[in-house]
């Protein structure tokens, strides 16, 4: 039997849902007691993964982190919950949502902190674009983050269109610079 017979062409959703939890160590913190930014966005990638991993069965590598925002700082002591799931799959790449939450250990007052989209391709153990099944949205919500995740990618190929137009642009400008000295 080969693993195409064993794989779904398509996933839901709800089959690639992915949930990881940390508590905030005086490692993970700057000099004011607040989690790193940097090290959120690791938690991130690694959530972010797992789901793109589920999805794809087979390895993943980050392409982009499209967008991330830190809504209010995570403190020392506090448990940081992150939970990810594939919002759209293309030929070979995922979008995947991942969002944060703080939880105060003392309290139990629980905040949503970060959310960030992240893209990931499917690759093989020789780094070979493979492509990947289809995703199946089932709820209005998840219908909801299947249309906006085309609307990024949608963006994305314009932004990095126009920067490699840039980039060409200012090529020509420094070779015509070269020529006048």
């Amino acid at each position: 039997m080969s693993s195409q017979e064993i794989q779904p062409r398509i996933r839901t959703v709800a089959s690639t849902q992915s949930e990881m939890t940390e508590i905030i160590l005086p490692n993970d913190t700057n000099m004011l007691g607040n989690l790193l930014g940097g090290r959120l966005m690791h938690f991130i990638d690694l959530t972010g993964a797992m789901a793109a991993y589920r999805h794809a069965r087979t390895h993943v590598v980050t392409a982009a982190m499209d967008h991330i925002d830190f809504i209010q700082p995570v403190r020392l002591g506090d448990l940081v919950t992150l939970k990810s799931s594939v919002n759209r799959a293309f030929t070979s790449s995922m979008e995947i949502g991942v969002k944060v939450w703080s939880e105060n250990t003392r309290t139990g007052a629980v905040s949503h902190v970060a959310s960030a989209y992240m893209v990931y391709v499917a690759v093989d153990e020789h780094g070979r674009v493979q492509k990947v099944p289809q995703l199946k949205p089932e709820t209005p919500d998840e219908m909801r983050r299947y249309e906006d995740a085309l609307r990024r990618r949608e963006h994305r190929e314009r932004e990095n269109a126009r920067r490699k137009e840039a980039k060409l642009t200012i090529a020509a400008l420094d070779g015509e610079q070269e020529k006048h000295r």
